[in-house]
């Protein structure tokens, strides 16, 4: 890493994370956002032309295919952006000797395991979105030498559409909402999985991690700490995934053990009750 200033480049600069993620950049770390429009990550043209003009110190690569439910019926799509595109980043990556950072998913599991899953354990996506996002962490694997894989979990933030704003909107429509109870996992601040980003790729601790707030909750928890927090009252019900009925599966347990980021001595995320306290102080402000 370069002494002084640093130089991110940023893919997916228009989505959820992405968007947090470049307004993070401060008088130490400068960041370049690149949306879809700026930069076609399966153009491995255009991405070879865009690393080699900023010449990052480091790529974080947000950028992704993320319709869970559409990518059912477009698995070309879905492969072409999370696989090829992350392929595409790692040629371009490797020809200016520049770290990358892939951001990926609890969806690279199966749901089904009652402890929490670390870095090591087998992946068994079940849905085209979990096993093209998987597909492109074994293309970064076996391609790149300077890489990190993020995993996380229940991503919300400012920017984009997510379950939060989601359950504020209908707790100004109706008095009461129905909320899946039986999936269990990590709700994620998108500043605090940004700001643990920032830091991880100014290291050498290159592998894979799992990033999250800490603690869990399933849907219906959260969706009552929302209202809870925001002073709302609503009544909330319980309901099963299968009442909830949606096309794709979704894992039921996607709690996600933070070994990596406690081996290499990095700051782990706070609590998740704390992020979303934090996020709607912030909208409110």
């Amino acid at each position: 890493m370069r002494e002084g200033k640093i130089t991110l480049l940023v893919t997916g600069a228009n989505g959820q994370l992405g968007q947090e993620l470049v307004r993070l950049g401060d008088d130490r770390v400068n960041i370049v956002g690149y949306g879809r429009e700026q930069l076609d990550v399966t153009n491995l043209l255009q991405c070879r032309e865009a690393v080699a003009a900023v010449r990052p110190d480091a790529i974080i690569h947000a950028g992704a295919y993320t319709a869970v439910d559409k990518a059912e019926s477009e698995p070309d799509e879905a492969y072409r952006i999370n696989a090829i595109g992350t392929r595409n980043l790692t040629l371009a990556a490797n020809e200016q000797g520049t770290k990358l950072c892939y951001i990926s998913t609890d969806y690279v599991f199966d749901g089904t395991a009652s402890l929490p899953y670390n870095e090591y354990d087998n992946t068994n996506p079940q849905s085209i979105y979990g096993k093209s996002k998987r597909a492109g962490e074994v293309l970064l694997q076996s391609l790149c030498d300077h890489y990190f894989i993020v995993r996380t979990s229940w991503v919300y933030g400012k920017y984009g559409n997510n379950f939060v704003k989601t359950m504020l909107k209908l707790a100004s429509e109706r008095d009461s909402v129905t909320v899946v109870h039986d999936q269990i996992g990590s709700p994620t601040y998108t500043y605090d999985l940004g700001r643990f980003l920032i830091e991880l790729v100014q290291t050498e601790a290159y592998g894979i991690y799992h990033a999250s707030n800490t603690g869990t909750c399933t849907w219906y928890e959260f969706a009552r700490a929302i209202f809870e927090e925001s002073g709302l009252s609503v009544r909330t019900e319980p309901c099963t995934t299968e009442q909830f009925s949606r096309t794709t599966p979704r894992p039921a347990y996607s709690v996600m053990d933070h070994s990596a980021i406690r081996q290499n001595g990095l700051t782990d995320l706070r609590p998740w009750r704390e992020g979303l306290k934090a996020f709607l102080k912030e909208s409110n402000t």
